[in-house]
């Protein structure tokens, strides 16, 4: 056996200088990784892929009643929903091609990118006149934003082992923040011409495009992290090929070629996959149908609710799934393990998503209270689905293949969210047509029994032998 002396010169032959994922590495082993810095960066680069996705939706049925495109009333969601499912088009298309960039030349020129495409395309579907034109803007803003898949492999990369669940919870509490406030946003700012009349006139540039400011405030704000991502901590080793080069062990070379031909066939990766598809069907259909649900006018077994007072409702959502994702979750976690955990959170949803559609025969302060605790109560469950199964994708790979591993994850997911907010927009114009007076399920009624649906069977697929999760060398140990 060598003899390397003492530790710094141990650290110097194992460490390479000029390569970004050894110095990672290094201030993991000297427990410089769980700073500020590192956790805000997540937060804000997730933020920035998550608004553009969900702010839309408090706003989106009066855009497209807005282009005179629906025939009757009770059409408008079935468009609304082709709206929110072209976003996930683009990125069903695209999400393995920039993982396998992220793999190769690294995180951080993925993550500029797509926040470039958002700063764009974002901006632009804020000044669309056509339905025609709000489809192509949200697919290309869907294309070319890669953001997410290369973000969660860089969570689980920035931090030691042990620390693996507050990477992604991070990730999962910024996505469930973008989920509730990007609504918010939408919400408060769209068609500023009749909520804020004092501060924009009629017949001016925001009554011509009434929708813009929200886009605009989104857009701005992924400027600024765009700037900010100049300091991004890179994490992807640049050694990797000369490593493989310098071995002489050909048995070596096999293995590590048959196991990247493995990726596919890696069950605890897919199956981890496959049910957070399912559960993404849901959470997305849902976060839609509350939205156009909430809007909607009283005749049609709606809340009859304006845009700010769905982005209300929302943003405490959003407070709350902050202070627990990064406040309790990671100790709740340790106790009980992420999937464990995401049962429970998928059994209290069941009851929680039932009781929507009686809300309808509330009102005043029965209605707000009951509304409040239930959406938040609701998107908190979702959050924290999304982080265990985020904790059991990534520690089903090592980092060479993560990139193309979550994006294969983010592929899949929005393929599924496609049908999503189709289906839940169509579903929820079927339900409004058929009224009070259908002998099963009337109302609304029937689209939150099919929200439940698809949350019984992801809930179900969580158990063995179905789900399983990978073991690390350390968990391996025991």
């Amino acid at each position: 056996m060598e003899d390397y002396g003492d530790q710094p010169l141990l650290k110097k032959h194992y460490y390479h200088e000029n390569c970004p994922g050894c110095k990672v590495d290094q201030a993991k082993e000297l427990k410089q990784d769980v700073t500020f810095r590192n956790v805000f960066t997540i937060w804000i680069v997730i933020l920035c892929s998550t608004l553009p996705i969900a702010s839309l939706f408090p706003y989106l049925y009066f855009m497209v009643k807005d282009f005179n495109i629906a025939e009757t009333e009770e059409d408008i969601s079935s468009y609304a929903g082709y709206v929110g499912s072209a976003f996930m088009v683009g990125r069903a298309l695209t999400s393995i091609l920039w993982g396998m960039v992220a793999d190769r030349y690294g995180r951080k020129p993925v993550v500029i990118i797509g926040i470039i495409s958002v700063v764009i395309f974002n901006t632009l579907f804020g000044l669309c006149t056509s339905f025609r034109m709000a489809i192509i803007m949200r697919f290309l803003l869907g294309a070319l934003n890669g953001l997410v898949g290369p973000m969660k492999a860089y969570s689980s990369e920035i931090f030691r082992e042990e620390y693996q669940a507050l990477g992604q919870s991070t990730v999962a509490a910024a996505w469930g923040v973008g989920l509730a406030f990007g609504p918010a946003l939408g919400g408060y700012l769209a068609q500023p011409v009749q909520k804020y009349p004092n501060i924009f006139p009629k017949d001016s540039f925001w009554d011509k495009f009434p929708y813009f400011l929200p886009c605009f405030i989104v857009s701005a704000m992924a400027l600024a992290v765009l700037i900010s991502c100049i300091w991004l901590q890179e994490t992807l080793h640049n050694h990797k090929t000369e490593a493989l080069e310098n071995r002489t062990n050909e048995t070596d070379k096999n293995k590590m070629i048959q196991k990247d031909e493995s990726l596919l066939r890696n069950w605890p990766l897919m199956s981890s996959i496959i049910v957070y598809c399912v559960f993404a069907i849901h959470d997305i259909a849902f976060i839609e149908i509350f939205s156009l649900w909430s809007v909607s006018p009283r005749r049609l077994d709606g809340l009859n609710f304006e845009t700010n007072d769905v982005g209300s409702v929302l943003a405490l959502a959003g407070v709350a799934i902050i202070i627990f994702q990064l406040g309790i979750y990671q100790s709740v976690q340790k106790i009980c393990g992420p999937i464990v955990l995401a049962r429970i959170a998928g059994v209290l949803s069941i009851p929680i998503l039932q009781s929507f559609p009686f809300m309808t025969m509330l009102s005043g302060f029965t209605l707000n209270i009951s509304i409040y605790s239930a959406a938040i109560l609701k998107n908190l469950f979702i959050e924290v689905i999304s982080t265990g199964l985020y904790i059991l994708q990534n520690k089903a790979v090592d980092q060479h293949q993560r990139g193309v591993a979550n994006g294969i994850c983010i592929t899949a997911m929005s393929a599924c969210k496609i049908i999503g907010p189709a289906a839940g927009g169509a579903i929820l114009t079927w339900s409004q047509k058929l009224g009070m007076h259908a002998s099963f399920l009337p109302g609304p009624h029937l689209v939150f029994f099919g929200l439940n649906l698809v949350e019984g069977l992801a809930l179900l697929l969580t158990f063995k032998p179905f789900l399983i999760e990978r073991k690390t060398p350390s968990e391996q140990l025991y």
